[in-house]
Parts: C-alpha cells; structure tokens; sequence
C-alpha cells in the first residue's frame, strides 16, 4: 500500500511539472541594481538564504531550460529574491517548489548516464537530505539531476585540450560596491563554481558544504567596497590554492596593504624573515638595512602579529607559498617609512625605513639582470640553466652544448618563460616514459571528475645519460611543478630544493559583480600512479633550503648542493 501511495504522489507531481507551461523569462531591468534589501539576519533568514544559493546554483547547472541559456539567471535571483525573503520555514519549500515549476517541464533525458564507478570525485547533492526538505521539493530536485542538461551550457564550456572548464558570467563591472543582492549572487556563483567544478575541493582543510552559510553574513553585512574585497578574499582563500586570489577589483585592498614597498627583497628562510638583496643599488642607505638581516617587527609589533592578521587574506596552497607571498606584503605601508626592528650578527637594532612607489623601483631591471646568462657551464664541466629567460630556440643548443657535460643544473627556481616539458623533457628519457595524468571536469555530470590517460615523455633518439639536478623552491609553481615532473620522467633526475607552491595545471577565470576576477587551478595534476601535486607540491628528493649565513656571504646554498651532488661519485 505504501508503494502504490509513493508512486501515486510521484506521478503527481511530475503531472504537475508537465502541466507547467514555460514562462517567459524575467525582462525587468536589473543593471542598476539588484531592488532587494537583505537585513535582520536571524539564523532562521541565514538558513534560508543558504538553501536558496545551493538551489539556484543547482537548477543554473542542471535544470536543461536554465542551463541552456533561456533566463538570465543572475535576474530570476533577484525577481524572486523579495518574496523568498519575507517567507517563513514553514512555506518556504512551497515557495521553491512553484518556483522550479514555473521553469518549465524537465522531460526523460535519454543521454543522462550514472556517475562513472571510476571517477575519482563524484557529485556532492548531500545537501538535499541535509536541510530536510518535504518530499515534493526532494524529489522535484531529484527528478531534474537524473535528467539534468545535456550538451552546450550557457555558463560553462570545456577548454580543448586542456580541459579545465572556462566560465561565461555577466560581469556587472559597477558599482565596484555592489549592493545587497548583488553581494549575495557574487557570493551564490562563485560557491557553486568551487562546488561543481574545482577539481581540488575534496583536498581543503575546511567542509565546502558548510562555507556558504558561514559567509551570507560576511557578504551581506559588508558596509563598503573595502570590506567586500575582503570578504571574497577570505572565501577565495578557503580553496587553498595559490592559483586564486583577486587578480582584479582589488584596488580598496591594495590600498588598505599599503602603496609602497621598501627597496630590498626579503624571503622566509629557517622561518624568519630575511633581507636577499636590494632592488635598486643607489637605494641600499648606509648604516642601514643590509642584506641578511633578520626582520624581527614592524612599527614595534613582532612580525607574527603582521603573518597572522594577513594569512586569512592571501590564497595559498601551503606554508610553501604563503611565506613567499608575505615575504612581499609584510612591509607595505602608505606612510613615507617604516620603524623596522631586526636582528644582525645575534644583535638587536632598528632602523627607520624609507618606502617607495612601486614606479621607482627598478623590480623589471632586478628580474633582468641575469638574462643573457640563461645557459652555461659552471667549474668541473657542469651544465646550468635557467628557465627564467629560456627561449624555444635555446634547447637545440642546449642538447647539442650539454651532450658530454659532467652533469646538468635545471634552475626551475622561477616561472618558465616557454613551454619545455617535451622539447627538453625527451633528452633525458630513452623510452617513452609517463610522468603525469589529469582530472576532468564533466558537464553533463557537474562534480564528476575522471582520470585521463597519462601522458609520456618521448624518447630522444640521443639522450643525454649523465646525471640531470631539477632545483625548486617556493617560486616553484604551476608550469614549474608541472615542468618538474616531465624531467622527472628521466632516470637519472634528482630533485633537490625545498617544498614547490602546490598549485599546478590551468588556470579558469571566475568573474564576480564589481569587477572581481579570481581563478583556480581548474583541473587536477596527479603523477601516473594517481599521487597528488596540488597542496602538497614537487617533493625534493634531496631537501636543502637557503641558509642565512649563505645569503650574507652571497652563495646559493641549493646550487651549491646540486654541484656537490653531481660531482659525487
């Protein structure tokens, strides 16, 4: 008796949908603003708000009349917004429900096919059971996942050969303060997009499915344009990838950091904060800031206190990365100069440090300065080459120059300026060698992702058999790590540096009201044996870091490693 009555209340409710004719979609004009005032935030409204985000973004990925294109979907939020608002708990699946019905019938899809026994993440719909839904908005919801759009997708498409998933939002550029409605639905797209298609949302130290909720109030409570940059980047950074940050409409955050910089480059080394050199050389003051000094506080407040109230700010993938990002933040300021504190030769002082413009820091010229050394040998016929500057038109040269060298130096210390993985990679494997696989996203499956093929070095018809050193660090990110695990593939590698920024693989652009643009790392970078890169980084296999003493007496510590290792019998 209890099936025949299920079934009988199904029916009903699909009966329902079918009767639904579409509507047409909503033409009032939403540019200026989103006509909605969000306030009083019970936990009650909170609740609400939080199920209303994960619908929408669910019916705009899944439902085949939103996903297709036929609403603007941003403008459905804010026409149904006021009314959702002043509902109760009571009838507020009731209000959703005649909501997802107005959308039209969601007939059989006969191409929906069930998420893949192999795919290495599967989609997370929880959140259906989870805020205790009545039975017809659960099973409405369940109807449309199991013949959910199929094909082309208005707001996500997949990049060819790569695979990361490209997204196309409406990017409401200003106000660069949006307003309430506007704050939520930046707050609605991007959780959704981390949701369904960030291939590393499985790997954060924080639950995704409770982060909408814990931020409705921090979007809608923003009082200005400073405090929403802050709220999205605070969100931004719970992905822990040093691939997402604000990359645009941060100008309120930029200045709230502080304009200027000071003239000398400072990096994390043996966990203390330390001067490596001086961008410009008619900067260094004397009686002043010298390199390999030890930064101790800032205006009188240790360095720990600047490290833990900017952390939650800057996107990171790890330690790794977080430290090379403060390492450049932690002495901007908007005044003139700066009380620093700092330890030299085991002893105290402080000094009044100036701060300049960006503009007159010669940063370019810095970056520069080794260009036209991007391979040679050092003593004892070793090879050494840098990426920084490399050209596609060096490798032959390369090969042909390194051929007999003892061993060779691979400085992936920094951003490579081509693409080398196979045009160099192939000199040091004799057969064809995997060294690196992918997860996809799958459109018609939001949050399924599945392992490509791996990939394989070539072989070089004349390989170079000598031993091959990889040097990384924290700089290390991206097409770096991803460069690392091509030379990787050789036998005769040998990694040796420190810890990499744990962020690999291209990069999506996610676009938010008031001309936030963000990324993230949007597939996933695994080693042929399914072996993680994101977070963790490229492991050395020798680890050696920068030492202070090394950095007084100007000598690369890890270079020196390398050499020794290679002259090793």
């Amino acid at each position: 008796m209890k099936k025949i009555t299920l079934l009988l209340f199904v029916i009903g409710i699909l009966s329902c949908q079918s009767q639904t004719t579409n509507r047409k979609p909503t033409t009032s004009n939403f540019e200026q603003g989103s006509n909605s005032t969000i306030s009083n935030l019970t936990p009650e409204r909170i609740d609400n708000l939080e199920l209303l985000g994960k619908i929408w973004g669910f019916l705009k990925y899944h439902h085949p009349a939103v996903a297709k294109g036929t609403y603007q979907w941003d403008y459905e939020l804010f026409a149904f917004l006021p009314k959702y608002l002043e509902t109760t708990t009571n009838d507020r699946d009731q209000l959703l429900l005649e909501w997802i019905q107005t959308l039209g019938e969601v007939p059989a899809c006969k191409k929906c096919t069930s998420t893949s026994n192999n795919a290495q993440i599967k989609p997370n719909l929880n959140w259906i059971e989870h805020h205790k839904l009545k039975a017809s908005l659960k099973e409405v919801l369940q109807h449309i996942y199991r013949n959910r759009h199929q094909g082309k997708q208005q707001y996500v498409s997949i990049k060819p050969f790569t695979g990361n998933p490209q997204f196309k939002e409406e990017t409401y550029p200003a106000p660069t303060y949006p307003d309430d409605g506007y704050r939520l639905l930046a707050l609605y797209r991007y959780w959704n997009i981390i949701h369904y298609f960030f291939p590393y949302k499985h790997i954060t130290d924080k639950n995704w499915d409770t982060t909408l909720k814990e931020y409705i109030p921090l979007f809608i409570n923003a009082k200005n344009e400073l405090e929403y940059e802050l709220a999205a980047i605070k969100i931004i950074g719970d992905v822990q990838d040093t691939h997402a940050t604000l990359w645009e409409g941060n100008d309120k955050l930029k200045e709230w950091k502080g304009k200027n910089l000071p003239p000398f480059r400072m990096q994390f080394i043996e966990d203390q904060l330390v001067v490596i050199d001086y961008y410009n050389e008619a900067l260094k003051q004397e009686k002043n800031i010298e390199i390999g000094d030890i930064i101790t506080t800032i205006e009188g407040q240790p360095i720990e206190t600047f490290i833990k109230k900017l952390s939650p700010i800057t996107p990171v993938s790890n330690k790794a990365s977080l430290y090379r990002k403060l390492a450049s933040t932690l002495l901007r300021s908007n005044k003139d100069s700066i009380d620093v504190g700092i330890i030299r030769n085991g002893k105290k002082a402080s000094f009044q440090v100036a701060v300049y413009p960006r503009k007159e820091l010669d940063l370019q010229r810095w970056f520069d300065q080794d260009k036209e050394q991007r391979f040679y040998f050092l003593d004892h016929n070793i090879g050494y080459l840098s990426v920084k500057h490399i050209e596609k038109s060096d490798i032959s040269k390369i090969k042909k120059e390194f051929i007999n060298a003892k061993g060779i130096i691979i400085d992936l210390r920094h951003y490579p300026n081509t693409y080398i993985p196979y045009l160099l990679g192939s000199y040091f494997v004799e057969e064809s060698t995997p060294f690196v696989k992918f997860t996809v996203p799958n459109k018609n499956n939001p949050g399924e992702f599945t392992f490509s093929k791996p990939l394989s070095i070539p072989p070089s018809k004349n390989p170079y058999t000598g031993k091959v050193v990889v040097l990384v660090n924290e700089n290390s990110q991206s097409q770096s790590e991803y460069t690392a695990m091509a030379f990787q593939a050789g036998v005769h590698t040998t990694v040796i540096g420190s810890t990499t920024a744990g962020a690999d693989g291209d990069v999506s652009e996610i676009e938010l009201p008031g001309g936030l643009v963000t990324m993230i790392s949007g597939i996933g970078v695994y080693y042929p044996d399914g072996t993680e890169t994101q977070r963790v980084g490229i492991i050395p296999d020798i680890k050696v870091i920068p030492t202070i003493q090394g950095i007084k007496n100007g000598k690369d510590d890890v270079l020196e490693a390398a050499k020794a290792f290679i002259l090793k019998d």
